[in-house]
């Protein structure tokens, strides 16, 4: 009998055996493929009928597995078609390194298992509120954003929605968009639970892995805490998917398959046919013109947790306050900090930027040191020695020979986190100071650091966004923002609705055990409306705006962009043989367009 198999490959349609067992779509087998033997899925199509005839090779066994379910396989052509990615290659998102993992040994499952005796939360009414409105609709597809200020217990909520789904039987993913979270995140889930949720990531083991992908085949695992890849695990039940953050623009992949991981959750929990849960403090622009649109429902927390205040905002002038020589840091600021700190506070400074210093060039030659491959500014990470692209990965030694025939002269342009946190070392000598950034809180150290914030043995934080998601540090009740203008200026269009998303995660930093807390932005623009704007308790207020002067101007969410990139070599040769061949290219040159449609 014949079977359409598809591989985990380049190719966007499945291939045709034989074999004299009854197989059902789905089911996972071993196939020679050349001089290899690989593993492919009993697809729910054949490939094309060819005139030609072609000798039809035998699958070599089936695979004591589960088969896919026939709802993966739906989204996953979905999948394939939205994002003009060749099939095999969606297959290939959803296998572990090319391969499906039979069940492991029961004891490999055990932490994961369901407990009864754990501790019992108790909703505010607020809370409770919310939580029915997000259990509303049962076992169906619906769109619901949970909308709350920070700090007013939106992850408590969808806990609670999540131990229904459990408790029927049923699965759950939660997806977020930072690996630098799931630590502490899995600590408060646990907390919630009892039982420990399998963290799905890049970080995580060989073995680590195979576990978690066939405990969820088997059924034998309910929930997951993963990064965007979890989307394409094989669940055997799934009944809740929930997206936390989902304004983060992390949740967009932009190498190898692109894809936006949110948008792609909201399919895969239309394919299931179950609900979906947004999760945020200030919602994207798409989603909050859903929300007016009415495909989406909605839920918002107002009231932080135990009324705890949001911190007051207040202007540093840097026209008249000087800064401290040598730093970015003003006299003003300075004083503020200081009050703070003999308080017993916590103090972040917050700049945008890793590293040391954005920009290094050469007071000889003029020369600016930028990436080869990306045409962008070297970033200089002085505890590295070395400079960076932050886009390609490419390093470089800072040793360079100066286009004068002589040795460069470095300046080192823009502040950066390793720099700041330098002034405020040589500022504050007697406090701890740690950077809280992704170069730092990855590594094995980083538990270790987040550990001393949280105690309170660290005085002083330097950080950049990272540390605006979701992190609980009772303590930090002072926020200097030093790159206020750098970011409200620019030429994306999504430039003012980052950084509302942004200042407000910020700003839920502070002031979360209901001690006053303060924000304070330096600053030489003196039109506090735009602050204003970016801070206020409401943002909805400001998302209604921007969605009239996106209408006004054509623009998403109303209109969409596509660039279309086509590249080729000096030789006339695709540079990326797939791509060009599918686009059917054929002349020397590189277009872009960017069309409205």
């Amino acid at each position: 009998m014949k079977y359409p198999i598809l591989l985990p490959n380049i190719f966007d349609y499945p291939f045709t055996y034989q074999s004299s067992l009854k197989l059902k779509v789905g089911q996972y087998v071993n196939v020679p493929f050349g001089k290899k033997t690989i593993t492919g899925v009993v697809w729910d199509q054949f490939e094309e009928n060819d005139s030609k005839k072609f000798k039809i090779k035998s699958i070599i066994q089936k695979l004591n597995i589960e088969p896919l379910k026939k709802e993966t396989i739906k989204f996953l052509n979905w999948f394939s078609e939205y994002n003009l990615v060749p099939l095999g290659m969606a297959l290939k998102l959803h296998l572990l390194s090319g391969a499906a993992i039979e069940k492991q040994k029961k004891e490999e499952y055990q932490k994961y298992q369901i407990v009864t005796n754990k501790e019992k939360y108790k909703l505010s009414d607020e809370q409770d509120n919310n939580f029915r409105e997000l259990i509303k609709i049962d076992n169906s597809f619906r769109v619901h954003l949970l909308q709350g200020t920070t700090g007013s217990g939106k992850t408590i909520v969808y806990f609670k929605a999540i131990e229904k789904i459990v408790n029927q039987g049923n699965q759950s993913l939660i997806l977020l968009p930072e690996i630098g979270l799931t630590g502490e995140f899995e600590k408060k889930f646990k907390k919630f639970f009892g039982f420990e949720a399998a963290i799905w990531h890049s970080k995580i083991t060989p073995k680590g892995k195979k576990v978690i992908w066939s405990g969820l085949a088997t059924g034998e695992i309910k929930v997951v805490i993963g990064a965007r890849s979890s989307l394409f695990l094989p669940f055997k039940k799934l009944g809740l998917i929930v997206v936390d953050e989902e304004h983060d623009q992390s949740f967009k992949q932009d190498e190898g398959v692109t894809y936006n991981a949110r948008d792609m959750a909201i399919a895969r929990a239309n394919s299931e046919n179950i609900p979906i849960n947004l999760v945020t403090a200030v919602p994207s622009i798409e989603t909050y013109a859903n929300i007016k649109n009415k495909k989406y429902s909605y839920s918002r927390l107002i009231n932080r947790y135990q009324n705890a205040n949001l911190p007051k905002h207040h202007i540093i002038d840097l026209n008249q306050n000087k800064l401290v020589k040598k730093t970015f840091i003003s006299f003003k600021t300075l004083e503020k900090v200081k009050d703070h700190l003999d308080n017993g506070d916590q103090v972040l400074f917050f700049v945008n930027r890793r590293g040391f210093a954005p920009c290094v060039l050469c007071k000889k030659c003029l020369n600016v040191f930028s990436c080869p491959n990306c045409s962008i500014n070297l970033v200089y990470h002085k505890n590295k020695k070395k400079l960076l692209c932050h886009y390609c990965g490419y390093s470089s030694n800072l040793q360079r020979k100066c286009k004068k025939n002589d040795i460069c002269d470095f300046v080192f342009s823009g502040p950066g986190v390793e720099k700041i946190a330098e002034e405020v070392k040589m500022l504050f000598p007697n406090q701890k100071t740690i950077i809280f950034s992704s170069d730092t809180m990855n590594k094995v150290s980083g538990k270790n650091n987040l550990d001393k914030i949280i105690s309170g043995e660290t005085n002083i934080l330097v950080g950049t966004q990272l540390i605006s998601k979701g992190f609980h540090f009772p303590n930090l009740n002072c926020i200097i923002v030093l790159d206020i203008d750098l970011t409200s200026h620019g030429h994306d269009l999504r430039s003012a609705e980052k950084n509302l998303q942004l200042y407000h995660q910020l700003s839920g930093r502070a002031g979360r055990t209901g001690k006053p807390a303060n924000v304070y932005f330096q600053t030489f623009n003196l039109k506090p409306e735009i602050i204003n704007q970016i801070t206020s308790e409401d943002p909805f207020k400001f998302l209604d705006h921007e969605l009239e002067l996106r209408k006004k101007n054509n623009l998403p969410p109303y209109e969409r962009l596509r660039m279309i990139l086509f590249i080729f070599s000096e030789y006339g040769l695709p540079f990326n043989a797939f791509s060009c061949a599918l686009l059917n290219l054929d002349a020397a040159t590189i277009f872009i367009a960017f069309v409205i449609f």
